[in-house]
Protein backbone atom coordinates (compact mmCIF):
# COMPACT_ATOMS: atom_id res chain seq x y z
CA UNK A 1 0.00 0.00 0.00
CA UNK A 2 1.24 3.49 -0.92
CA UNK A 3 -0.70 6.26 0.83
CA UNK A 4 -0.32 9.74 -0.61
CA UNK A 5 -0.26 12.37 2.14
CA UNK A 6 -0.77 15.87 0.76
CA UNK A 7 0.05 18.68 3.20
CA UNK A 8 -0.09 22.33 2.15
CA UNK A 9 1.30 25.33 4.01
CA UNK A 10 -0.73 28.55 3.82
CA UNK A 11 1.12 31.52 5.25
CA UNK A 12 1.47 35.23 4.65
CA UNK A 13 3.18 37.60 7.11
CA UNK A 14 2.16 41.13 7.98
CA UNK A 15 4.66 42.96 5.78
CA UNK A 16 6.27 46.09 7.16
CA UNK A 17 5.93 49.51 5.63
CA UNK A 18 9.06 51.54 4.94
CA UNK A 19 9.84 52.84 8.40
CA UNK A 20 12.32 55.61 9.11
CA UNK A 21 14.17 56.36 12.32
CA UNK A 22 12.33 59.68 12.20
CA UNK A 23 8.87 58.03 12.32
CA UNK A 24 7.17 58.66 15.62
CA UNK A 25 3.98 56.61 15.24
CA UNK A 26 3.50 52.91 15.91
CA UNK A 27 1.97 52.07 12.53
CA UNK A 28 4.44 49.41 11.38
CA UNK A 29 2.53 47.40 8.80
CA UNK A 30 1.80 48.17 5.15
CA UNK A 31 -1.95 47.62 5.08
CA UNK A 32 -2.33 48.49 1.41
CA UNK A 33 0.46 46.16 0.26
CA UNK A 34 -0.80 43.38 2.51
CA UNK A 35 -4.36 43.79 1.23
CA UNK A 36 -3.29 43.83 -2.42
CA UNK A 37 -1.05 40.79 -2.05
CA UNK A 38 -3.63 38.75 -0.14
CA UNK A 39 -6.31 39.50 -2.71
CA UNK A 40 -3.96 38.69 -5.58
CA UNK A 41 -2.94 35.35 -4.12
CA UNK A 42 -6.56 34.62 -3.21
CA UNK A 43 -7.61 35.11 -6.82
CA UNK A 44 -4.68 33.22 -8.32
CA UNK A 45 -4.29 30.41 -5.80
CA UNK A 46 -6.48 30.05 -2.73
CA UNK A 47 -9.94 30.36 -4.31
CA UNK A 48 -9.30 28.31 -7.48
CA UNK A 49 -7.22 25.70 -5.66
CA UNK A 50 -9.84 25.28 -2.94
CA UNK A 51 -12.52 24.93 -5.63
CA UNK A 52 -10.51 22.14 -7.29
CA UNK A 53 -9.93 20.41 -3.94
CA UNK A 54 -13.66 20.49 -3.15
CA UNK A 55 -14.47 19.21 -6.64
CA UNK A 56 -12.03 16.31 -6.24
CA UNK A 57 -13.24 15.34 -2.77
CA UNK A 58 -16.83 15.20 -4.03
CA UNK A 59 -15.92 13.44 -7.27
CA UNK A 60 -13.97 10.72 -5.46
CA UNK A 61 -16.49 10.51 -2.62
CA UNK A 62 -14.01 11.38 0.11
CA UNK A 63 -11.23 9.04 -1.04
CA UNK A 64 -9.16 12.09 -1.96
CA UNK A 65 -7.85 13.69 1.22
CA UNK A 66 -5.56 16.61 2.04
CA UNK A 67 -4.18 18.50 5.03
CA UNK A 68 -3.47 22.18 5.61
CA UNK A 69 -1.61 24.32 8.07
CA UNK A 70 -2.79 27.92 7.94
CA UNK A 71 -0.80 30.38 10.01
CA UNK A 72 -2.64 32.77 12.27
CA UNK A 73 -1.21 35.76 10.41
CA UNK A 74 -2.53 34.40 7.11
CA UNK A 75 -5.97 33.73 8.60
CA UNK A 76 -6.17 37.20 10.15
CA UNK A 77 -5.46 38.81 6.79
CA UNK A 78 -7.80 36.49 4.90
CA UNK A 79 -10.62 37.34 7.31
CA UNK A 80 -9.88 41.03 6.83
CA UNK A 81 -9.19 41.23 3.09
CA UNK A 82 -10.54 38.05 1.47
CA UNK A 83 -13.26 36.45 3.64
CA UNK A 84 -14.52 34.19 0.82
CA UNK A 85 -11.25 32.26 1.15
CA UNK A 86 -11.95 31.48 4.80
CA UNK A 87 -15.44 30.34 3.86
CA UNK A 88 -13.99 28.08 1.15
CA UNK A 89 -11.69 26.48 3.73
CA UNK A 90 -14.70 26.00 6.02
CA UNK A 91 -16.49 24.17 3.21
CA UNK A 92 -13.47 21.91 2.84
CA UNK A 93 -13.43 21.28 6.59
CA UNK A 94 -17.07 20.18 6.49
CA UNK A 95 -16.33 17.45 3.93
CA UNK A 96 -14.59 15.33 6.57
CA UNK A 97 -11.76 14.70 4.11
CA UNK A 98 -9.55 17.62 5.18
CA UNK A 99 -7.32 17.85 8.24
CA UNK A 100 -6.02 21.08 9.76
CA UNK A 101 -2.66 21.00 11.53
CA UNK A 102 -1.14 22.94 14.42
CA UNK A 103 1.74 25.38 14.19
CA UNK A 104 2.90 28.60 15.81
CA UNK A 105 0.28 31.32 15.34
CA UNK A 106 2.77 33.83 13.95
CA UNK A 107 4.84 31.36 11.88
CA UNK A 108 7.68 32.23 14.18
CA UNK A 109 11.11 30.96 15.22
CA UNK A 110 10.04 31.05 18.86
CA UNK A 111 11.04 27.43 19.47
CA UNK A 112 14.67 28.52 19.07
CA UNK A 113 14.40 31.44 21.50
CA UNK A 114 11.55 31.06 23.97
CA UNK A 115 9.74 27.83 24.85
CA UNK A 116 7.20 29.87 26.82
CA UNK A 117 6.34 32.01 23.81
CA UNK A 118 6.37 28.95 21.55
CA UNK A 119 3.78 27.17 23.71
CA UNK A 120 1.61 30.30 23.89
CA UNK A 121 1.59 30.67 20.12
CA UNK A 122 0.74 26.99 19.61
CA UNK A 123 -2.21 27.35 21.99
CA UNK A 124 -3.37 30.53 20.25
CA UNK A 125 -3.22 28.82 16.87
CA UNK A 126 -5.06 25.72 18.09
CA UNK A 127 -7.87 27.88 19.49
CA UNK A 128 -8.18 29.74 16.17
CA UNK A 129 -8.42 26.50 14.18
CA UNK A 130 -11.05 25.18 16.57
CA UNK A 131 -13.10 28.35 16.25
CA UNK A 132 -12.92 28.67 12.47
CA UNK A 133 -12.93 25.05 11.34
CA UNK A 134 -14.40 23.13 14.28
CA UNK A 135 -11.41 20.78 14.45
CA UNK A 136 -8.92 20.23 17.24
CA UNK A 137 -5.55 19.60 15.57
CA UNK A 138 -3.67 16.47 16.62
CA UNK A 139 -0.69 16.84 14.27
CA UNK A 140 2.05 19.44 14.67
CA UNK A 141 4.32 21.05 12.13
CA UNK A 142 6.80 23.68 13.18
CA UNK A 143 7.59 26.78 11.14
CA UNK A 144 9.38 25.80 7.92
CA UNK A 145 9.52 22.21 9.24
CA UNK A 146 12.25 23.29 11.67
CA UNK A 147 12.84 20.21 13.77
CA UNK A 148 15.12 18.32 16.12
CA UNK A 149 14.68 15.63 18.78
CA UNK A 150 13.87 18.23 21.42
CA UNK A 151 10.97 19.60 19.37
CA UNK A 152 9.36 16.15 19.38
CA UNK A 153 9.54 16.13 23.20
CA UNK A 154 8.02 19.61 23.48
CA UNK A 155 5.28 18.78 20.96
CA UNK A 156 4.45 15.63 22.90
CA UNK A 157 4.18 17.74 26.06
CA UNK A 158 1.64 19.92 24.28
CA UNK A 159 -0.44 16.87 23.39
CA UNK A 160 0.70 16.01 19.86
CA UNK A 161 1.48 12.46 18.82
CA UNK A 162 2.37 13.16 15.19
CA UNK A 163 4.97 15.65 13.92
CA UNK A 164 5.94 16.53 10.35
CA UNK A 165 9.57 17.11 9.40
CA UNK A 166 12.01 17.02 6.51
CA UNK A 167 13.29 13.74 5.13
CA UNK A 168 16.94 14.87 5.09
CA UNK A 169 19.33 12.62 3.19
CA UNK A 170 22.21 13.12 5.61
CA UNK A 171 20.05 11.78 8.45
CA UNK A 172 18.15 9.08 6.57
CA UNK A 173 21.25 7.61 4.96
CA UNK A 174 20.16 4.47 3.09
CA UNK A 175 16.63 4.64 4.55
CA UNK A 176 13.53 6.04 2.86
CA UNK A 177 11.09 8.85 3.75
CA UNK A 178 8.36 6.42 2.65
CA UNK A 179 8.24 4.99 6.20
CA UNK A 180 7.18 6.47 9.53
CA UNK A 181 9.73 6.85 12.30
CA UNK A 182 9.96 7.57 16.03
CA UNK A 183 12.23 10.19 17.58
CA UNK A 184 14.66 8.79 20.16
CA UNK A 185 13.42 9.09 23.76
CA UNK A 186 9.91 10.03 22.56
CA UNK A 187 8.47 6.72 21.33
CA UNK A 188 4.89 7.98 21.67
CA UNK A 189 5.41 10.36 18.74
CA UNK A 190 5.39 9.33 15.09
CA UNK A 191 7.26 11.33 12.46
CA UNK A 192 6.10 11.84 8.88
CA UNK A 193 9.01 12.80 6.64
CA UNK A 194 8.67 14.96 3.56
CA UNK A 195 9.58 13.25 0.29
CA UNK A 196 11.39 16.30 -1.00
CA UNK A 197 12.18 14.89 -4.43
CA UNK A 198 8.58 14.18 -5.41
CA UNK A 199 7.31 17.28 -3.58
CA UNK A 200 9.76 19.50 -5.44
CA UNK A 201 8.84 17.91 -8.77
CA UNK A 202 5.48 19.62 -8.35
CA UNK A 203 6.46 22.71 -6.37
CA UNK A 204 9.59 23.78 -8.27
CA UNK A 205 10.13 21.73 -11.43
CA UNK A 206 6.62 21.42 -12.84
CA UNK A 207 6.96 24.21 -15.42
CA UNK A 208 10.73 23.91 -16.03
CA UNK A 209 11.02 23.08 -19.70
CA UNK A 210 14.71 22.24 -19.26
CA UNK A 211 13.82 19.47 -16.79
CA UNK A 212 14.38 16.00 -18.23
CA UNK A 213 10.93 14.86 -17.06
CA UNK A 214 9.05 17.83 -18.54
CA UNK A 215 6.12 17.80 -19.09
CA UNK A 216 4.97 16.23 -15.85
CA UNK A 217 1.66 14.45 -16.33
CA UNK A 218 -0.63 12.98 -13.70
CA UNK A 219 -0.11 9.48 -15.09
CA UNK A 220 3.69 9.80 -14.97
CA UNK A 221 3.62 11.10 -11.42
CA UNK A 222 1.20 8.37 -10.35
CA UNK A 223 3.62 5.78 -11.75
CA UNK A 224 6.38 7.21 -9.54
CA UNK A 225 4.08 6.98 -6.54
CA UNK A 226 3.14 3.42 -7.39
CA UNK A 227 6.82 2.43 -7.31
CA UNK A 228 6.74 2.95 -3.54
CA UNK A 229 4.51 -0.12 -3.17
CA UNK A 230 6.57 -2.82 -1.55
CA UNK A 231 9.24 -0.27 -0.58
CA UNK A 232 7.37 1.90 1.90
CA UNK A 233 3.99 3.00 3.21
CA UNK A 234 3.63 6.72 2.49
CA UNK A 235 4.44 9.37 -0.09
CA UNK A 236 4.50 12.62 1.87
CA UNK A 237 4.00 15.52 -0.52
CA UNK A 238 4.55 18.67 1.54
CA UNK A 239 4.61 22.08 -0.15
CA UNK A 240 3.46 25.69 -0.06
CA UNK A 241 -0.14 26.00 -1.24
CA UNK A 242 0.91 28.92 -3.43
CA UNK A 243 2.44 26.27 -5.71
CA UNK A 244 -0.97 26.17 -7.36
CA UNK A 245 -1.57 29.30 -9.39
CA UNK A 246 1.06 31.59 -7.85
CA UNK A 247 4.45 29.86 -8.07
CA UNK A 248 3.19 27.70 -10.92
CA UNK A 249 0.75 29.84 -12.89
CA UNK A 250 -2.54 28.45 -14.14
CA UNK A 251 -1.15 28.70 -17.68
CA UNK A 252 1.41 25.99 -16.87
CA UNK A 253 -1.39 23.45 -16.53
CA UNK A 254 -0.87 22.97 -12.79
CA UNK A 255 -4.60 22.93 -12.00
CA UNK A 256 -5.30 20.36 -14.72
CA UNK A 257 -2.48 18.24 -13.35
CA UNK A 258 -4.10 18.43 -9.91
CA UNK A 259 -7.53 17.56 -11.32
CA UNK A 260 -6.23 14.39 -12.97
CA UNK A 261 -3.86 13.20 -10.24
CA UNK A 262 -6.34 11.50 -7.87
CA UNK A 263 -7.84 9.41 -10.66
CA UNK A 264 -4.36 8.37 -11.80
CA UNK A 265 -3.25 7.46 -8.26
CA UNK A 266 -6.46 5.62 -7.36
CA UNK A 267 -6.39 3.60 -10.56
CA UNK A 268 -4.31 1.10 -8.60
CA UNK A 269 -6.08 -0.54 -5.66
CA UNK A 270 -2.74 -0.51 -3.85
CA UNK A 271 -2.85 3.29 -3.56
CA UNK A 272 -4.94 5.69 -1.54
CA UNK A 273 -4.89 9.16 0.04
CA UNK A 274 -4.58 9.69 3.77
CA UNK A 275 -4.22 12.70 6.05
CA UNK A 276 -1.23 12.82 8.43
CA UNK A 277 -3.21 11.52 11.41
CA UNK A 278 -4.61 8.68 9.32
CA UNK A 279 -1.11 7.71 8.18
CA UNK A 280 0.02 7.58 11.80
CA UNK A 281 -2.94 5.40 12.72
CA UNK A 282 -2.50 3.05 9.77
CA UNK A 283 1.24 2.37 9.80
CA UNK A 284 3.83 1.44 12.41
CA UNK A 285 7.09 3.29 12.90
CA UNK A 286 10.00 1.57 11.14
CA UNK A 287 12.82 2.74 13.37
CA UNK A 288 14.30 5.89 14.90
CA UNK A 289 14.94 9.18 13.13
CA UNK A 290 17.63 10.78 15.27
CA UNK A 291 17.97 14.53 14.68
CA UNK A 292 20.25 16.05 17.34
CA UNK A 293 20.78 19.25 15.31
CA UNK A 294 18.18 21.50 13.74
CA UNK A 295 16.93 20.78 10.23
CA UNK A 296 14.29 22.48 8.07
CA UNK A 297 12.75 22.16 4.63
CA UNK A 298 14.49 25.28 3.33
CA UNK A 299 17.07 25.43 0.57
CA UNK A 300 19.58 22.80 -0.44
CA UNK A 301 21.23 22.67 3.00
CA UNK A 302 18.02 21.82 4.93
CA UNK A 303 19.33 23.81 7.90
CA UNK A 304 18.62 27.17 9.59
CA UNK A 305 20.91 29.28 7.41
CA UNK A 306 17.95 30.85 5.59
CA UNK A 307 17.09 32.69 8.85
CA UNK A 308 20.32 32.57 10.86
CA UNK A 309 23.00 32.55 8.19
CA UNK A 310 24.47 35.99 8.82
CA UNK A 311 25.11 38.48 11.60
CA UNK A 312 22.19 40.73 10.64
CA UNK A 313 19.69 37.94 11.12
CA UNK A 314 21.23 36.76 14.38
CA UNK A 315 21.30 40.28 15.77
CA UNK A 316 17.72 41.08 14.75
CA UNK A 317 16.38 37.88 16.29
CA UNK A 318 18.37 38.29 19.49
CA UNK A 319 17.19 41.86 19.98
CA UNK A 320 13.58 40.93 19.22
CA UNK A 321 13.32 38.11 21.75
CA UNK A 322 15.30 40.08 24.36
CA UNK A 323 12.19 42.26 24.71
CA UNK A 324 9.83 39.39 25.57
CA UNK A 325 9.53 39.71 29.35
CA UNK A 326 9.43 43.50 29.34
CA UNK A 327 6.65 43.52 26.73
CA UNK A 328 4.57 40.89 28.50
CA UNK A 329 4.91 42.68 31.83
CA UNK A 330 3.28 45.81 30.39
CA UNK A 331 -0.05 44.07 29.82
CA UNK A 332 -0.38 46.17 26.65
CA UNK A 333 -2.18 43.92 24.12
CA UNK A 334 -1.36 46.17 21.13
CA UNK A 335 2.33 46.16 22.03
CA UNK A 336 2.29 42.37 22.43
CA UNK A 337 0.49 41.92 19.11
CA UNK A 338 2.99 44.11 17.27
CA UNK A 339 5.91 42.25 18.84
CA UNK A 340 4.45 38.90 17.82
CA UNK A 341 3.84 40.01 14.25
CA UNK A 342 7.52 40.92 14.07
CA UNK A 343 8.37 37.30 14.90
CA UNK A 344 7.19 35.90 11.56
CA UNK A 345 10.12 34.08 10.00
CA UNK A 346 9.71 35.97 6.72
CA UNK A 347 11.21 39.15 8.19
CA UNK A 348 14.50 37.30 8.73
CA UNK A 349 14.27 35.38 5.47
CA UNK A 350 14.29 38.75 3.67
CA UNK A 351 17.69 39.43 5.30
CA UNK A 352 19.23 36.29 3.81
CA UNK A 353 22.41 36.92 1.80
CA UNK A 354 22.93 33.43 0.34
CA UNK A 355 21.79 34.26 -3.17
CA UNK A 356 23.32 31.41 -5.12
CA UNK A 357 21.52 28.07 -5.52
CA UNK A 358 18.37 29.38 -3.82
CA UNK A 359 18.27 32.95 -5.05
CA UNK A 360 14.90 32.80 -6.77
CA UNK A 361 13.25 31.28 -3.71
CA UNK A 362 14.51 34.03 -1.41
CA UNK A 363 13.35 36.79 -3.73
CA UNK A 364 9.77 35.54 -4.02
CA UNK A 365 7.27 37.82 -2.21
CA UNK A 366 10.28 39.85 -0.98
CA UNK A 367 9.44 43.59 -0.92
CA UNK A 368 13.05 44.74 -0.40
CA UNK A 369 15.76 45.52 -2.93
CA UNK A 370 18.53 44.08 -0.76
CA UNK A 371 18.84 42.09 2.50
CA UNK A 372 20.46 45.16 4.04
CA UNK A 373 17.37 47.27 3.31
CA UNK A 374 15.29 44.65 5.08
CA UNK A 375 17.57 44.64 8.13
CA UNK A 376 17.63 48.43 8.46
CA UNK A 377 13.86 48.69 8.12
CA UNK A 378 13.25 45.93 10.66
CA UNK A 379 15.64 47.45 13.17
CA UNK A 380 14.03 50.88 12.77
CA UNK A 381 10.69 49.29 13.67
CA UNK A 382 12.21 47.37 16.56
CA UNK A 383 13.83 50.52 17.92
CA UNK A 384 10.45 52.25 17.84
CA UNK A 385 8.87 49.28 19.62
CA UNK A 386 11.58 49.44 22.29
CA UNK A 387 10.88 53.14 22.71
CA UNK A 388 7.22 52.41 23.45
CA UNK A 389 8.39 50.31 26.38
CA UNK A 390 10.22 53.30 27.79
CA UNK A 391 7.09 55.42 27.56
Amino acid sequence: MASVCFYFQVHQPFRLRRFSIFDRGADYFDDRANRDLIRRVADKCYLPANAVMLELIRKHEGRFRVAYSLSGTALEQLQRYAPPVVESFRRLAHTGAVEFLSETYHHSLSFLYSREEFAEQVRLHRALVERLFEQTPTVFRNTELIYNNELAKVAAGLGYKVVLCEGADHILGYRSPAFLYNPPSTPGVKLLLKNYRLSDDIAFRFSDQAWAEYPLTADKFADWIHQVNGHGHVVNLFMDYETFGEHQWAETGIFEFLRHLPRAVLRSRDNDFKTPSQCAQAYPASGEYDVPHMISWADVERDLSAWLGNAMQANALHELYRLEQAIKQTGDEKLLDDWRKLQSSDHFYYMCTKYYADGTVHKYFNPYDTPYDSFINFMNVLDNLRGRLGG
